[in-house]
């Protein structure tokens, strides 16, 4: 049966039966004892279940952050990428897990930053993660032949938890523009036989257009990181964050937490380029009509809200020839963003074969 943890007062989470220091298992809500085997449970509070998803007052937050909303954050910043990562208690040295760069504790940096309100636990241990690496390096098309064979992780597999904002809004937008609408017309025209024919030639007319759309968003996505290209963590999409839980130090047992490094403001600015783009397609679909051109728009947010969120994700690295190659798999669903290295050969004869059969199209319709 599984047991509840205990905590020491260096804040080390201790197991219940033997006293040993216990990691989060991944795919559990318990945390498990490498020495016996015991599985202790983390209890969710279930009061505490609604505050950790309240969607919280974001021009409150701008205007002035409460104390009792921060907490002292002691992080490792690498000199190399800027990467801001907390070390366990008992480690005075280490690597970046960004970017390779050696780290120690005399680089140790305290700030306050606002406190995570909930967290997504791991699904995905480090086994099934490497089971996942080796099938997409299996999968990879156009890569080296040899890949497979000799892109081995640097260092295994680094569980990270890496922060996020998420951002609610209503948005009402006020437009001007053009609603285009094809009509057509039938013209002559000299075929290479010099054969008179006739065809359908398309135009548009352009009526102007103006109104009003409401917009609302939910739980916009944000990395508050810049540790990572933006391709990695823009990319993962596949959140499954009704499995939020509330923030308790005992799921980051056994893994790296970043701070953020997005602020909550410059995280807004990015959410709200997001919502542009549904903002322009709800504008051109109230437009209507064939073509749409927007001229002019305004738009005004209200109900603003937000949330500071941790989610799991497996950050790894292979070497192939002199260079490095990063990728990240979602600690959740699995889901993999990384970076590749191609055969210039295998894409080279792709290509002459493509060439080869348009050529023999072209000489079979010429007949």
């Amino acid at each position: 049966m599984p047991q509840a943890p205990s905590a020491t007062n260096q804040n080390e989470i201790i197991c219940s039966c033997c006293g040993a220091k216990l990691t989060f298992a991944p795919g559990s809500m318990s945390l498990k004892c490498e020495f016996c085997g015991t599985m202790n449970e983390i209890k969710i509070d279930q009061s505490k279940m609604a505050e950790a998803v309240k969607e919280l007052d974001l021009e409150a937050a701008l205007n002035n952050i409460g104390d009792e909303q921060l907490e002292e954050v002691h992080a490792v910043k690498c000199n190399c990428c800027g990467a801001e990562t907390t070390f366990q208690n008992n480690v005075v040295s280490s690597k970046c897990d960004f970017c390779g760069s050696p780290l120690t504790v005399k680089q140790d940096n305290t700030v306050k930053q606002l406190k995570p309100k909930a967290i997504l636990p791991f699904e995905i241990d480090s086994r099934k993660g490497q089971e996942l690496y080796n099938q997409w390096i299996k999968d990879l098309w156009f890569a080296p032949s040899d890949l497979k064979n000799v892109a081995k992780l640097d260092s295994g597999l680094t569980g990270m938890y890496m922060p996020y904002w998420t951002y609610d809004a209503e948005t009402y937008t006020r437009y001007q523009g053009k609603r285009g609408e094809y009509y057509y017309t039938e013209e002559e025209y000299r075929d290479q036989d010099g054969k008179t024919k006739t065809r359908q030639v398309k135009h548009t007319r352009w009526y102007p257009a103006w109104g009003k759309v409401h917009v609302s968003f939910d739980d916009i996505l944000i990395p508050a990181s810049n540790s990572l290209p933006s391709h990695f963590l823009d990319n993962l999409k596949k959140w499954k964050l009704d499995k939020l839980v509330p923030y308790d130090e005992k799921f980051l047992s056994g893994f790296k937490t970043e701070t953020y490094s997005v602020d909550l403001k410059t995280g807004f600015d990015k959410a709200k380029d997001v919502m542009e783009d549904e903002i322009e397609d709800k504008v051109c679909e109230d437009i209507g009509g064939d073509e749409q051109k927007i001229e002019s728009k305004t738009t005004t947010f209200s109900d603003l809200t937000f949330k500071h969120i941790l989610l799991p994700i497996w950050l790894c690295a292979f070497r192939y020839g002199d260079k490095s190659y990063r990728f990240v798999v979602n600690g959740q669903t699995g889901e993999i963003k990384g970076d590749r290295p191609y055969s210039a050969a295998k894409i080279a004869i792709a290509i002459l074969a493509v060439i080869a059969v348009i050529v023999l199209l072209f000489m079979l319709m010429s007949k």
